[in-house]
């Protein structure tokens, strides 16, 4: 009897699951939306009992579209949206609240109050974080503060936390494990990444009971059986990873030095900085990339807020494109930007930055623009952007890095791949599976149960589709990223007196 592995990818968006055979490849998935819930201006809220029934029911009928029973499922692995929290009844299994998802702002006011007792360089030494409303710790303070009798609840021992991974598993298990793994405990502000525990110091300043936490896990380890009825058998859940450090693993960036971006709505670049953490100098985070059978392997990571979303915004705002992949077609018209910069501002700067009152901003406009110009800039803001963040990443580590792995929608891209790869000097290679987040969520589930035997055995699947090398010929390349410098400088200034 053939036997599978099945990841289940829990998204901002939508629910997936997908199945994997022992070469890697993808025999059957399935995929939903849920509803987003936008109660106040900057508030994001989930169902997260709408979450629990959208991927069982997708787990379930991805084994119903790839025709085969629970039984030959060797095991379950689970990458989640991270920061995203839940709080709930450990007896009834009933949330106390919506989630809080990742990009709510409610506790900005609240982050701003902590920076100013001066508690940021403690809070970075051990979490490897800057505090911010992205991360968990303060949604879930909100939730004890600010629902009726919660607090009290939660002093008694009745309430449960947990990020969307922890959620699901309690789901999948009937209670019988509360868990998360490094990757997730170490974007909550409360997980010490050195001591590899929960922070006492940092739950006493955040106000949260200790009583309400998961137990930490390794990355990848057999963690307990589903209910047979989740899919029709027990079957062991072996495999936990927060979505970026999932891409990282699916990736096989598993050397000291490797570095993948993954392009979706935003970037995400992480990169392998091996076994002890870095505490960045240029405004990165530090985090735990995943621990295998106790050993941990760290990250730096840098966030930039709009890069696909440049595109959609030529799409829905300015009608420039009727589909998201026009853009390339309507970019190459062009040879160049013609001196056209466009800074992708729309929620601030992101990393290495941090500039909140950034704002989107176009610069070189002439009588000669057009539309192609436009594309072009847009795209080239992606690449310029990335840019900025491996400089930061390499001065932070003291590692060259001699090659990018890329995954995401935007990746088929191949002129922005071209332009990424002639902006950092440095080979771009595309593998031939994109789907490397829950790839990453398969490869450590099926490290645990054996039904692959080592991270060798994983990276002989991994396989390149294409390497973009960089242009030899420099000049005009250097002058366009001087121009970018420029143009970021012009947003900063524009910001600062406002």
């Amino acid at each position: 009897m053939e036997h599978y592995i099945l990841a289940l990818d829990q998204g901002t968006t939508s629910c997936r699951a997908l199945i994997f055979d022992h070469k890697g490849a993808i025999i059957a998935s399935a995929q939903k939306e849920f509803k987003q819930h936008f109660p106040q201006a900057g508030w994001v809220e989930h169902d997260a009992e709408e979450i629990w029934e959208v991927q069982r029911d997708m787990a379930r009928k991805a084994l119903e579209n790839a025709s085969i029973e629970a039984s030959q499922i060797k095991g379950i692995g689970i990458t989640n949206q991270r920061e995203t929290v839940v709080v709930w009844d450990k007896h009834s299994g009933e949330p106390v609240y919506h989630a809080i998802v990742w990009q709510d702002k409610r506790t900005a006011a609240y982050c701003e109050e902590l920076k100013k007792r001066g508690l940021q360089p403690k809070v970075r030494e051990k979490t490897g974080l800057v505090i911010d409303a992205y991360f968990s710790g303060t949604k879930v303070k909100w939730i004890l503060d600010n629902v009726d009798g919660v607090r009290e609840r939660a002093a008694a021992g009745e309430l449960l936390m947990g990020t969307i991974d922890t959620w699901l598993i309690w789901k999948m298990t009937g209670g019988k494990l509360h868990i998360t793994d490094a990757t997730n405990a170490c974007r909550t502000l409360f997980f010490n990444i050195v001591d590899q525990q929960w922070d006492t110091e940092l739950l006493e300043i955040l106000d949260v009971p200790e009583s309400l936490l998961p137990e930490v896990k390794d990355s990848s380890e057999i963690y307990g059986d589903t209910l047979a009825d989740f899919l029709g058998a027990p079957i062991p859940i072996a495999g936990i990873a927060g979505d970026q450090q999932a891409a990282l693993f699916g990736q096989m960036c598993t050397e000291k030095g490797m570095v993948k971006n993954t392009y979706g709505t935003g970037c995400f670049m992480l990169m392998n900085i091996g076994q002890e953490p870095i505490v960045s100098q240029h405004n990165l985070l530090t985090s735990i990339g995943w621990r295998i059978k106790g050993q941990t392997t760290y990250v730096l990571e840098g966030s930039i807020f709009i890069a696909g979303a440049v595109v959609q915004w030529l799409r829905d705002g300015l009608k420039l494109i009727e589909n998201s992949s026009d853009v390339e077609t309507l970019a190459t018209q062009v040879a160049d930007t013609d001196g056209v910069y466009l800074v992708p501002a729309f929620a601030g700067l992101g990393a290495p930055h941090w500039n909140q009152q950034a704002r989107g901003s176009i610069f070189g406009l002439t009588r000669g623009t057009t539309d192609a110009h436009l594309a072009r800039a847009a795209l080239e803001s992606i690449a310029y952007q990335t840019k900025d963040i491996l400089g930061a990443m390499e001065a932070d580590s003291g590692i060259p890095v001699g090659e990018l792995r890329v995954d995401g929608g935007a990746t088929v891209n191949n002129l922005m791949m071209q332009f990424q790869a002639d902006v950092l000097n440095t080979t771009t290679v595309r593998p031939k599976i994109v789907e490397t987040t829950v790839m990453g969520a398969a490869f450590l589930a099926g490290l645990a149960v054996g039904f692959w035997n080592s991270e060798e055995e994983i990276a002989g699947l991994w396989q390149t589709d294409k390497k973009f090398n960089p242009n030899p010929e420099r000049e005009q390349i250097e002058k366009g990223i001087q121009g970018w410098y420029r143009a970021v400088r012009a947003v900063e200034a524009w910001a600062a007196d406002a």
